[in-house]
């Protein structure tokens, strides 16, 4: 989940000329927003975060940052593994004909199998345990009755609260025969997020992670979708520091014990997003595809530690 919680639209104040159109969007299937099926059970055995209980607003990404200790750091690892590890076993479920609220129980039955909670339920009033957006859908897509397609990308978006802490991680996914220019977009995507993560260790500026995307995006005849931001987690699912994917000047350095995401979403077309009427789905204006990849990192002593990598 993403901080268009906070839905800060930051590309109102980006330079549009470098969001000119770039080659073509290829063949994509158009989503229409489906019928989404009751809240799914949590056993009262679960360890749920305040917000189950009472609705609240989303976190603020504002002030310092959390260093956290050697314990809360043991915590993050566990919660982020088996996100990572439940992101992974996607790949089995996700062919043409299954229901985006079909992966959504997939998920849903394996996060409680492990004891744990799916963060993005009841979160601000979130209403299902995923998030899935496909081809033009940029974020924050609910999980709903449309069956996937041949030739779709799927962003599918997983966090678990685990033992008081939250993993948060995603993926795009190609589903049967995707054309030359989905293909292009969701590698590229993966690869600009990689690219950012190496530049990660104390004492680098957070901005150097959104002017990279911003060269990358340039080099590589796409843009980026500013609208949603990289995010502090730990035992909140949402906190600072703000991770800005677009050429900034936001202050503030890494330091070590620090966890944030980083989430870029790049698109074949513009940056302008519009959120439909169920106040979360946000789908592209000029109908192209974005794809997203996004992982919870670990700055350590001296460098960088993935933590959503699965087993």
């Amino acid at each position: 989940m993403k901080s268009l919680f906070l839905f800060k639209i930051a590309n109102r104040q980006i330079s549009q000329s470098f969001f000119k159109k770039r080659n073509d969007f290829g063949k994509c299937n158009p989503v229409l927003i489906g019928n989404v099926s009751q809240e799914r059970v949590v056993p009262s055995n679960i360890n749920v975060p305040d917000y189950y209980h009472q609705h609240m607003s989303p976190g603020s990404t504002f002030g310092e940052p959390e260093i956290k200790n050697s314990l809360q750091i043991k915590q993050m690892r566990e919660s982020c593994r088996l996100a990572a590890n439940i992101l992974k076993s996607c790949q089995d479920i996700i062919k043409v004909g299954v229901t985006t609220d079909e992966i959504d129980r997939f998920v849903h039955d394996k996060i409680i199998s492990a004891k744990a909670y799916p963060s993005p339920l009841r979160y601000a009033g979130f209403p299902k345990s995923i998030c899935t957006s496909v081809n033009n859908v940029a974020c924050h897509g609910i999980p709903d009755d449309r069956p996937l397609q041949d030739g779709d990308i799927i962003n599918v978006d997983i966090t678990v609260f685990l033992k008081g802490f939250h993993g948060d991680c995603s993926k795009t996914f190609i589903v049967g025969n995707v054309d030359e220019r989905g293909h292009y977009l969701v590698k590229k995507t993966e690869e600009c997020l990689l690219s950012c993560i190496r530049l990660c260790k104390p004492n680098v500026e957070f901005n150097n992670i959104g002017n990279f995307v911003h060269t990358f995006c340039k080099q590589s005849g796409l843009n980026t979708i500013p609208a949603f931001i990289g995010h502090g987690i730990g035992s909140y699912f949402h906190g600072p520091p703000e991770i800005l994917h677009f050429k900034n000047k936001l202050p503030g350095k890494m330091l070590a014990g620090m966890t944030f995401t980083i989430e870029p979403i790049l698109t074949l077309g513009g940056p302008d997003i519009e959120i439909q009427e169920d106040g979360w789905t946000a789908i592209s204006v000029d109908g192209a595809r974005s794809a997203q990849f996004e992982h919870t990192i670990l700055i350590t002593e001296s460098s960088h530690e993935i933590l959503t990598l699965p087993d």
